[in-house]
């Protein structure tokens, strides 16, 4: 739809979720449905890098947040990924939508989250405290 408000970026920098929600209620819509993902890591990781493939990754999440758009009613959208050097607890990636009805936001957050864990080509990898890595295969979210 027209209008909306949709804001999707890829950044190494820190991001305020709180701050992102309130420009979510802004909007005025009535219900605001958002997801945020930690960095968790196993036994023995200091940090993990998240690696991505710049010229892909904004353009795919912005083709989920338009096919998000195009099958809901929502006033806004906004898709956060982080890349570089994270380590545990770092906040990894925001999704968040407006919109008039609570279930249409809980359920067009939903899919934002898994088409972004499925489909953004981000790939991470656990650094160990010996210096030594492994890929994991993919991000969980």
């Amino acid at each position: 739809a027209g209008g909306d408000m949709i804001d999707v970026r890829v950044q190494s920098g820190d991001f305020d979720p709180g701050r992102q929600i309130e420009r979510l209620r802004e909007l005025g819509r009535g219900a605001v449905s958002s997801l945020l993902s930690v960095v968790e890591a196993g036994e023995g990781v200091t940090h993990i890098l998240v690696e991505h493939y710049a010229a892909m990754a904004k353009a795919e999440l912005g083709r989920i947040a338009g096919e998000a758009d195009g099958r809901w009613p929502l006033a806004g959208i906004i898709l956060i990924h982080r890349h570089g050097k994270l380590v545990p607890g770092d906040k990894m990636a925001f999704v968040g939508v407006a919109a008039s009805d609570r279930a249409v936001a809980a359920e067009a957050c939903a899919f934002l989250s898994e088409a972004v864990n499925a489909r953004a080509p981000f790939w991470r990898k656990e650094m160990l405290g010996d210096k030594t890595g492994r890929w994991t295969e993919s991000l969980p979210g």
